[in-house]
């Protein structure tokens, strides 16, 4: 029998009221700097009460501030996903190209977005267009390795029957190799996206752009510890909603 209710709703209800606890505890014992759940509440009430008021460049409802890193990261990820999608099944098809540029692929990829950005900043001489920079090329990397990995499993057999088809190279790509790949394309864009919303947080902060970043480190300068929580409560939030939104557009495609 099952148990639907328990499952989906008790069951992660159990786990919050378990790190509440927890929190409640620490913040009583060892970590008397940490706000408890009320402080912190009372503190980012105006913030959340008003998620999209404007007081100041730096003082902006909570949702307004996660609204102007959700449009940077939507743009870095774009950038992400078309170069990276087409790099995949490019270095998916070769093993000549594989050979030429994985070792390099794994050499960029451990790099920080607290690295890149400077150098976006040298290039580009510009915030927002280091912040792309950033975020496109840190977040790129999964979709790259997944996409190849994906091209390099489809069965012979596909290939095979459209060599007996006579199947034009566009034409095997759009109906053998994009439709068999397409499980492990979607792996690697919800990597992706996972990656650019971390790093649109350390772009923030470096830049200082209004946005939860931004926010989060000039709270923490101003030792409002509150408002570190609520940032890092909003950014976990918003990166939970992405990532269920990717999988139901992941369900929608395998369906189709």
């Amino acid at each position: 029998m099952k148990r639907f209710p328990f499952d989906w709703l008790a069951l992660p209800l159990v786990g919050l009221i378990a790190v509440g606890l927890l929190w409640v505890i620490s913040c009583s014992t060892w970590a008397p700097n940490l706000p408890s759940p009320v402080k912190t509440w009372e503190m980012s009430r105006p913030y959340i009460v008003e998620p999209f008021a404007k007081r100041g460049e730096l003082d902006q409802g909570v949702l307004r501030f996660t609204w102007y890193s959700l449009i940077l990261v939507s743009k870095g990820y774009f950038i992400a996903i078309l170069i990276g999608t087409p790099l995949g099944f490019l270095l998916g098809s070769s093993k000549t190209l594989t050979m030429m540029f994985d070792p390099i692929i794994q050499f960029l990829k451990p790099v920080s977005p607290l690295a890149w950005l400077p150098l976006g900043l040298v290039l580009f001489g510009k915030s927002e267009p280091a912040a792309l920079f950033t975020i496109a090329l840190c977040s790129m990397w999964p979709t790259v390795v997944n996409t190849a990995v994906g091209v390099r499993a489809v069965p012979q057999d596909y290939l095979n029957v459209a060599r007996v088809l006579k199947l034009s190279k566009f034409k095997t790509l759009t109906k053998v190799l994009f439709p068999a790949t397409l499980p492990y394309m979607f792996t690697g864009f919800r990597l992706s996206l996972g990656i650019a919303w971390l790093v649109i947080v350390a772009c923030e902060m470096l830049i200082g752009t209004p946005g939860v970043g931004g926010f989060l480190w000039q709270e923490y300068n101003s030792l409002i510890y509150e408002h570190i929580i609520l940032c890092i409560l909003t950014i976990g939030c918003v990166g939970f909603i992405l990532d269920r939104l990717m999988g139901i557009v992941e369900r929608r495609f395998a369906a189709a």
